[in-house]
């Protein structure tokens, strides 16, 4: 559980991972079981009625709640209180619908409610469980002067499962998402005394984009060119007062789900499809946006050595396997060490080291070397180890990318002419100098 600036716990009756299903129907209750413990995390406890039902709730907590309303010994919704009394997070699923069960369920602070009148029934209740259960991975900061608007916004984001934030004023909101940059999605009053809601969108435009960040702009106003405005400073979508609970979840959910889809597709765009590492083209970006003065550290290029004899000898899938496993043993060393692992393309890697000077960066890539040489293929009938020349180079001030480039692949020619399987580098510079004269 997340905790706010202000103390509001953000998934509040969120625990562990334990669903209670609460379903008189035996062939409904086995197919959600059957696809929530496969699609999600979770482990259902399954009742068939509300005693049952209490048994299980006094043994213990749940994360949520899937009931229907006509149960054998509560045929009229009873079910719906004791879940409330019991504060637990509830999804109902009923045969009919309508406004007046509308209310209902918004008086009971249901968290949504799906009709079971459809082949799709048992789909939506699985998208709508593992929706509420990855709500958790996102952060919203709700920003109103007003505490008591303040306080049921956030009430209502916090049953969805939400890490929720808060603040009273738009200076704050701004200390905030400069102290936090895990926030996904800000949702902010028009009327207040330091900062209009207007001014504030157009402030965190400056440093967040919409592909990092989603703001919703929220007034009770009656002006109705207020939205326009806001949409126009940057924000992704606004919603009058009073709201509609369902609207508000709707339009929150598609702007979760805008986020999750421009993250799948900027990982696709920047990341090598058989590695996982950042592919040439985002490593180039990233390093020529620190071209010149802004570039510090050291860059390190590799190359598996002898690697066209191991696709010749073992083919192109043994050889898929091989580069794998390079890149996963690069990628948990350079994790703990927050380094940017790439893969340029074939068998050739390359490491941007921040901060690192010419001893951190040479101890690095000689551990990195022994750890490959160590590693092997687990996916064959036969272990292949490998191992990797290394050039690596310490950053000059001044100097650009591509002439630092140069530099790691001038070493790393050295290193594979001076008998492969080695790091060179400018403190080993005069050694392989020698030897590759010696070799002429």
């Amino acid at each position: 559980m997340t905790e706010s600036r202000n103390g509001l716990t953000g998934s509040e009756g969120y625990r562990g991972n334990r669903i209670l299903l609460v379903e008189d129907s035996i062939a409904l209750s086995t197919l959600l079981t059957g696809r929530l413990e496969a699609e999600t995390e979770a482990s259902l406890t399954c009742c068939r009625t509300m005693a049952e039902a209490r048994s299980a709730l006094a043994s213990g907590d749940f994360i949520l709640a899937l009931t229907g309303l006509n149960l054998p010994d509560a045929p009229n919704g009873e079910i719906l209180s004791l879940l409330v009394e019991k504060e637990v997070p509830t999804i109902v699923f009923t045969a009919t619908f309508d406004p007046n069960a509308r209310e209902r369920y918004a008086e009971k602070k249901v968290l949504d409610y799906i009709v079971k009148d459809s082949r799709r029934t048992v789909d939506t209740v699985v998208q709508t469980v593992r929706r509420i259960l990855g709500n958790h991975d996102f952060t919203i900061l709700v920003v109103d002067d007003a505490r008591a608007a303040r306080s049921g916004l956030v009430e209502i984001l916090a049953r969805q499962n939400f890490n929720v934030l808060q603040a009273s004023s738009g200076r704050e909101a701004l200390d905030i998402l400069k102290a936090d940059d895990t926030i996904q999605l800000v949702i902010t009053d028009y009327h207040m005394a330091d900062m209009d809601g207007y001014e504030l969108t157009r402030r965190i435009r400056e440093t967040r984009t919409s592909e990092e960040l989603r703001i919703v702009g929220v007034s009770s106003s009656s002006d109705r060119l207020l939205s326009a405005s806001f949409l126009k400073a940057g924000a992704s979508d606004f919603i009058y007062r009073p709201f509609v609970p369902e609207e508000l979840q709707c339009r929150i959910d598609n702007n979760i789900e805008t986020l999750v889809q421009l993250k799948r597709l900027r990982r696709l765009a920047e990341r090598d499809h058989l590695t996982g590492l950042a592919n040439r083209r985002h490593f180039f970006e990233k390093m020529s946006a620190l071209d010149g003065g802004a570039m510090t550290g050291a860059i390190a290029l590799l190359d598996i050595d002898q690697f066209k004899s191991v696709n010749d000898t073992y083919g192109h899938d043994v050889g898929d396997q091989v580069l794998k496993m390079v890149a996963d043993v690069m990628a948990d060393l350079c994790k703990s060490a927050k380094l940017l692992p790439a893969r340029l393309g074939g068998e050739e890697f390359a490491i941007y080291m921040p901060k690192a000077d010419a001893f951190q960066a040479h101890s690095f890539c000689e551990g990195l070397r022994v750890a490959i040489a160590d590693a092997s293929t687990q996916n064959t009938s036969k272990p292949i180890s490998v191992t990797i020349s290394i050039g690596v180079v310490e950053i000059e001030s001044g100097e650009t990318f591509t002439n630092q480039l140069n530099a790691a692949d001038q070493l790393l020619y050295l290193a594979k002419a001076n008998g492969r399987n080695r790091v060179y580098s400018d403190l080993t510079l005069p050694e392989a100098m020698t030897l590759k004269s010696q070799s002429n």
